[in-house]
């Protein structure tokens, strides 16, 4: 007799708990019997028996005994997954040779530019500018009741100047 090795990604193995049935056969025909008891128990006429409910307890049965079903070694409900994906999917692929989706995107580093110094020129002028002080010294100018504050513009920018008067 001819033997032939068969890869592991063509068969499928089912766990069958009891008898034929697997898994998911068992959950279905166990959800017939919640619902049923749902039917049971919530509607009107409370935990008691009436005519109405006897249909929708057997229509409930029905639904998940067809469900439960095999047809080409799947249960129906696996079946209906795979239909629901596929009618459910896009219908028009629109090709985009743009797309970024699974491309590596190189970015370039960002250069940093480099603060310019800025550079003070030594102005000539007629004007007599207080020297800068350091905080005592400021500190002695601000209790001088004679020190005048006074405030330049020029294209630089402002600049703040301590004038005493004497």
């Amino acid at each position: 007799m001819r033997t032939t090795v068969i890869p592991a990604q063509i068969t499928t193995v089912e766990d069958k708990i009891a008898g034929n049935f697997n898994l998911t056969q068992i959950l279905l025909l166990l959800a017939s019997l919640f619902i049923a008891v749902g039917i049971y128990a919530v509607l009107p006429a409370r935990l008691h028996f009436s005519v109405y409910k006897i249909p929708l307890i057997i229509a409930g049965f029905f639904v998940c005994c067809t469900l439960a079903l095999r047809i080409k070694d799947r249960v129906v409900l696996n079946w209906l997954f795979i239909l629901a994906g596929y009618y459910l999917r896009p219908a028009y692929y629109v090709s985009d040779k743009n797309d970024v989706y699974l491309r590596d995107i190189v970015l370039e580093p960002i250069l940093k530019k480099k603060a310019k110094k800025a550079v003070r020129l030594n102005r000539a002028g007629n004007e007599k500018e207080a020297p800068m002080f350091d905080p005592d010294s400021v500190e002695r100018i601000l209790g001088i009741s004679r020190a005048k504050l006074s405030f330049k513009f020029d294209k630089e920018g402002i600049n703040a100047v301590w004038q005493a008067k004497k």
